[in-house]
């Protein structure tokens, strides 16, 4: 049963936790609506944040402010997944569709040459535009990505299972209890959290990963952020695969981070990481 009252209570709740002024524009695809939160310095370098899965734009606030003052912050909800962006028009099959939806989002706010920045499923379809439109986007930021350079661990996978065949609110901060190491101590996050668990979603691409001759073809400046304590795949073997698959990229391993405390919960290296990247 869908409680879309309490899921968008707890939206705005965190989206309150937003620094400064945030609008929130809906912008026409062939896909569906798309629910973008835009914010900070008006003729800033734009900036594209792509959440994980399950969590909305809402889940940069903690991020938002550390670039705010130097970029203009489009923040979306995916489409198809929780959130906003109403997936009402053509069915979403793969990769493909997806990209073609960013190229109608990229089109429609005048973003080319935008940074994009994504977090976990986020960041596997922000890897995607980049090989389909290098020269659309400026730099590109993933955050713990999977299924991006290595395959994602069964052991997650098998603990994400109950919460994904019947979900509730205390399966969803099992799970994330689990992956993390401990409850969340904001309560607000915390409640988003829970109410995740009846949100509507009409479709989460499977996430193939892509091949090492197309990963050769990508041109667009990287960084690769991995969580020393992800449990969504094994970051020591994410870090070599992406040294490996992407030359030319910076890969850094942020300490004692796991892979859903980014961005919301550990934010302080990774906010100084994506300063400096982007500036």
């Amino acid at each position: 049963m869908n409680d879309t009252a309490a899921f968008s209570r707890a939206y705005d709740d965190v989206l309150r936790r937003w620094p400064g002024e945030v609008h929130g524009v809906d912008v026409p695809t062939p896909y569906g609506s798309t629910r973008v939160h835009i914010s900070g310095r008006e003729d800033g370098a734009p900036v594209v944040l792509l959440p994980g899965g399950g969590t909305t734009s809402a889940a940069w606030f903690a991020t938002a402010g550390a670039l705010a003052p130097a970029h203009r912050i489009h923040a979306v909800d995916l489409m198809g997944d929780i959130g906003r962006s109403v997936h009402d028009g053509a069915p979403l099959r793969g990769a493909a569709d997806l990209t073609a939806w960013l190229d109608a989002l990229f089109d429609a706010l005048n973003l080319d040459g935008a940074h994009l920045c994504g977090h976990s499923y986020g960041a596997w379809i922000a890897l995607r535009y980049a090989l389909h439109a290098p020269r659309r986007l400026g730099r590109l930021a993933l955050l713990d990505p999977v299924n991006c350079f290595t395959g994602m661990s069964p052991r997650y996978l098998a603990h994400a299972l109950p919460m994904l065949l019947r979900p509730s609110a205390e399966r969803v901060r099992a799970f994330h209890r689990w992956e993390t190491g401990r409850d969340t101590e904001d309560p607000v996050w915390r409640a988003f959290l829970g109410s995740t668990a009846t949100a509507r979603r009409s479709k989460v691409v499977a996430m193939r990963r892509p091949t090492a001759r197309e990963l050769a073809t990508c041109t667009v400046p990287a960084l690769v952020l991995l969580a020393e304590r992800s449990r969504a795949h094994d970051p020591q073997r994410a870090a070599a695969a992406a040294r490996r698959l992407l030359p030319s990229a910076s890969v850094v391993t942020l300490p004692g981070a796991s892979h859903h405390s980014l961005p919301t919960e550990q934010p302080a290296e990774l906010n100084r990481q994506l300063r400096e990247f982007f500036a």
